[in-house]
């Protein structure tokens, strides 16, 4: 029986991978800002994460950027639903909570100028979620928390 070698075409998906990474930061992920904390910034706003920036993270959008420096985030989180724990101030519509197709949120917390708690959920196009979070764990140094093992598998590309 001859034995197949794994580990090549592991390497080749690994690569593979970390193009798709490259090149979705650098456009930036597909988003829509759902609500939170952040003033002057209205639920159901279009635009796009762009996490390219060394030093902040970016929500560019056509009115303007949001942006929040990586080392005042203290929270990822990742699931299919939006976050109850970390949904400050957010009002969702009871139409979010009833529909049957998948949609990816992302919750950032973060400290702000005068250091008090804020959060920002945003509903991420399901082609770019995986890109933004292996982004912004690269570039917050967090992991991401992930909301149930449903989250974990379609966040890390397991399903």
């Amino acid at each position: 029986m001859r034995r197949r070698s794994v580990g090549s075409g592991r390497l080749a998906a690994g690569w593979l991978a970390a193009a798709a990474v490259l090149t979705a930061a650098d456009q930036g992920g597909r988003a829509q800002y759902v609500g939170g904390t952040a003033a002057g910034l209205k639920a159901n706003t279009e635009g796009r994460i762009v996490t390219t920036d060394e030093r902040l993270f970016v929500f560019r959008t056509t009115r303007g950027d949001v942006t929040i420096p990586y080392g005042k985030i203290n929270l990822l989180e990742y699931g299919q639903q939006a976050s109850r724990r970390y949904a400050l101030g957010v009002i969702v519509s009871p139409v979010l909570l009833l529909s049957k197709k998948r949609k990816h949120y992302l919750t950032v917390g973060y400290r702000d100028g005068q250091d008090r708690q804020q959060a920002m959920v945003f509903r991420v196009d399901k082609n770019d979620i995986r890109a933004v979070l292996a982004a912004l764990e690269a570039r917050t140094g967090l992991r991401v928390e992930y909301q149930d093992e449903e989250a974990r598998k379609a966040g890390r590309g397991g399903g």
